[in-house]
């Protein structure tokens, strides 16, 4: 059930698709605000610098402080215009950011309905594997909970390690697993035990009752 058919495994790919893009928006975007809350300020000091500047042009009497006062005013714009620019390029960033992070919203939100309904359609179909599924996994944890921690976690990791195929059966004297021959002594060993490990690929061996 892992193993969706091709449009719903089309849907899920795009919806982690659009998944990763919002995350990569929403950081975008944070970045982008605390940029322009840093720029506005600045935009905001260099506007009051600036009518202090043309406070100063006004109140000029000299033509010596007059000429003064027109090179600091000149120099004060600048200043403005300096900031104010990168200030209106990032917050038509800002827009476009908040824009593209409505439109992923809207799919995904359309996307994911359109999935949820596949989705139940397709474990309707298949509610006795479901069952099975349930009715498996409820068997696991009730032989999981008879097993000792330290072997347990010997046994996920020949899963993890081995395919998933950690308990193989001998055939032919030979390991299931690695189709190693196996030695007389481990083959009476193990006839005596029931289980014991392969001592090439470690996998739990065992004796199917028609050839014991």
């Amino acid at each position: 059930l892992t193993a969706f058919p091709p449009d719903m495994a089309t849907m899920d790919a795009e919806l982690k698709t659009i998944a990763k893009r919002q995350e990569s928006v929403a950081k975008n975007l944070a970045d982008a605000k605390t940029k322009a809350e840093t720029l506005d300020g600045q935009v905001k000091l260099a506007q009051r610098l600036e009518g202090h500047a043309k406070a100063a042009l006004k109140q000029s009497t000299h033509k010596v402080q007059y000429t003064a006062a027109i090179r600091e005013l000149d120099e004060r714009e600048r200043q403005t215009a300096s900031v104010a620019r990168p200030l209106k390029e990032l917050t038509a960033r800002i827009a476009l950011l908040e824009k593209e992070a409505e439109e992923l919203e809207a799919r995904q939100t359309q996307l994911q309905a359109q999935f949820d309904e596949l989705h139940q359609i397709f474990l309707s179909e298949h509610e006795n594997q479901v069952a099975a599924q349930g009715i498996h996994k409820t068997r696991c944890a009730e032989l999981e909970a008879k097993l000792e921690p330290a072997a347990l976690s010997r046994f996920n990791k020949l899963i993890a390690q081995r395919q998933g195929r950690a308990v193989v059966p001998v055939d032919n004297g030979n390991c299931g697993g690695c189709r190693t021959k196996l030695r007389a002594p481990l083959l009476s060993q193990l006839r005596a035990q029931g289980t014991i490990p392969c001592e090439f690929c470690q996998r739990i061996l065992f004796i199917p009752p028609k050839q014991d």
